[in-house]
């Protein structure tokens, strides 16, 4: 396996211990879903089925150093065609397919401009999709029937290790952002880091539904096993939405060990899983359960340890990692084995001074973070204030840090510079450093500043989720400024399914005195709306600012 101490030994992607194999009968691949026997794609298969893709790419026209964007629904073609595309040389980038959450106008404007704008060579996408999308974009559209009977070939590229292996783009209403190019050399480097964090041996099996456009599950939840040559047992992100129990029958069909998930994963499997659905399942053989949201939320653990405690599931069995495209992926992981570190700190102090003062845990205006952990191996972390001075252990300021596998650079955006002169990259979020551990708390641009007081939009949305009535996870909190005031007011648009005026105003009276009471916030201005009304990111982010436009736009006059 890749480790640290034998890191010189892998070159590129294509030193992976899945290709390295092609005649290996065991398992590269377990795809699982609801109400199917699972799909089994061995080792041989996998190097054959990608080798497949390698030649149709060939043949329809891809050079190495090529972008191929792949738009496909998440299956074995696009996983064959990711690593199809990495043997024959071409880049491949991973994006979201059009979904219902996604405005086709939008969305199909935004891959046309993309296009033009990074010299996409070609597209692979569904049948279905390609003949609409083919009408928008001047590059060919390649469809899942262009592939079939393709022979294989054993040709494969033979990239430098600093070359583009592939692009991964930052989280977006219709995830078309900028693409963060990461090389061979920056990828191997963090999975060897990583995995030493991870103490990652050959009895582990990964288990994910995560999209591969998100650098959580491109990298945790599909580099990093085939690499590594581990069990990748892996299902489609719709099938786990609507069946979020296909996870944990997956964990304990295949004795997963180790499993990725954004927060709100954990509350809607502890609130959409029926008991008679976990009837006779095991959890024991998981190591961790990895929460790599920003920030963290102590309640959402509790609820699943509360939940999922009579399969298996402990405190010491969930871990965190706070991670970014930019850095590949991980720049924390907590120690597997041992319960993440809580902090409660003065929300007072946090608003007005923006330091974390300790505080006991019944602290009357005590709030509770949640540790990140240290920085993996050859990562360096530093808090900035906003002259970009060094500020000392718990002052918040911006997370900046410096690594061995950070983005070359955005792809063909000259004009972007992500770097600082001395080589540090300013994250955007804000943070806090206590013991050498990390604390998030939220992105600076989402940052409300009312009467003075730093307000995080996130921990007013989390106590706006608790209120029946409200769609767990549809609510959105943002500032809009006050000419008079000089302030920013702050507002709050909340999904619920109540039609009755008075049902709405008790809600919206909820609203107020709950925030009022559990922060140093009060809320000017309630919005509630139909189901579907607000905008996630293609990651399942809420998209503040793309709501706060849509509530000016809809609401305000």
């Amino acid at each position: 396996m890749l480790t640290l101490a034998n890191r010189s030994k892998f070159s590129t992607l294509l030193d992976a211990l899945i290709l390295t194999q092609p005649t290996d009968p065991r398992p590269a691949i377990i795809f699982v879903r609801t109400g199917q026997p699972p799909v089994i794609v061995s080792r041989t298969q996998f190097h054959e089925q990608s080798a497949r893709y390698a030649t149709a790419l060939r043949q329809h026209g891809i050079q190495p150093r090529d972008l191929i964007i792949i738009a496909h629904v998440q299956n074995l073609e696009t996983i064959f065609a990711f690593w199809g595309a990495l043997m024959m040389g071409a880049i491949p980038s991973i994006f979201p397919t059009l979904t219902e959450k996604l405005d086709p106008e939008i969305y199909i404007n935004s891959v046309s401009q993309l296009v033009e704008r990074s010299g996409v060579r070609a597209i692979f996408t569904t049948d279905e999709f390609a003949p609409r999308l083919a009408a928008h974009v001047n590059c060919p559209v390649l469809s899942s029937d262009r592939f079939d009977q393709q022979p294989a070939s054993w040709e494969t590229a033979e990239p430098a290790a600093d070359e583009i292996a592939f692009l991964q783009h930052s989280s977006g209403t219709t995830g078309l952002q900028k693409g963060v190019a990461l090389s061979h050399c920056a990828v191997l480097n963090q999975l060897a880091s990583y995995s030493d964090s991870l103490n990652l041996n050959a009895a582990d099996v990964i288990v994910s539904w995560l999209p591969l456009y998100h650098d959580m599950g491109l990298i945790a939840g599909f580099l990093l096993p085939l690499v590594q040559g581990l069990p990748l047992v892996i299902m489609s992100p719709f099938d786990w939405v609507s069946n979020p129990v296909l996870l944990l029958q997956a964990i304990d069909q295949f004795s997963g060990t180790l499993c990725w998930l954004p927060n709100f994963a954990y509350n809607h499997m502890a609130r959409r899983i029926r008991a008679a659905d976990t009837d006779g399942l095991s959890l024991t053989t998981m190591r961790a359960f990895i929460n790599c949201s920003e920030p963290v939320r102590h309640d959402s653990h509790t609820q699943f340890i509360e939940r999922f405690g009579d399969l298996g599931v402990t405190p010491d069995k969930l871990a965190v990692s706070y991670a970014m495209a930019e850095n590949v992926f991980a720049v924390t992981q907590t120690r597997l084995g041992q319960p993440p570190e809580l902090d409660w700190i003065d929300r007072e102090m946090l608003a007005t001074q923006q330091v974390a003062r300790q505080v006991s845990a019944g602290h009357t205006g005590a709030v509770t973070y949640v540790s990140c952990g240290q920085p993996i191996p050859g990562v360096s972390v530093r808090i900035l204030g906003p002259q970009g001075d060094i500020l000392p252990e718990r002052s918040v300021g911006e997370i900046a840090i410096k690594s061995n596998c950070l983005l070359t650079g955005y792809y063909r955006r000259d004009d972007l510079n992500p770097f600082t002169p001395d080589g540090w990259y300013r994250t955007g979020d804000m943070g806090y450093r206590a013991a050498n551990a990390i604390y998030v708390i939220g992105r600076y641009k989402d940052l409300i500043i009312n009467a003075g007081k730093n307000i995080y939009p996130q921990d007013i949305e989390a106590i706006v989720n608790t209120i029946p009535g409200i769609h767990p996870g549809r609510v959105v909190a943002f500032g809009v400024p006050d000419e008079r005031e000089g302030t920013e007011l702050i507002a709050v648009v909340a999904e619920v399914d109540v039609a009755d005026p008075a049902q709405q105003r008790e809600i919206g009276r909820q609203i107020r005195q709950r925030v009022s009471q559990q922060s140093m916030a009060a809320v000017s201005v309630v919005q509630l709306v139909e189901p579907g009304w607000l905008i996630k990111t293609s990651s399942g982010k809420m998209a503040r600012a793309a709501n706060r436009d849509k509530w000016l736009k809809a609401f305000r006059r």
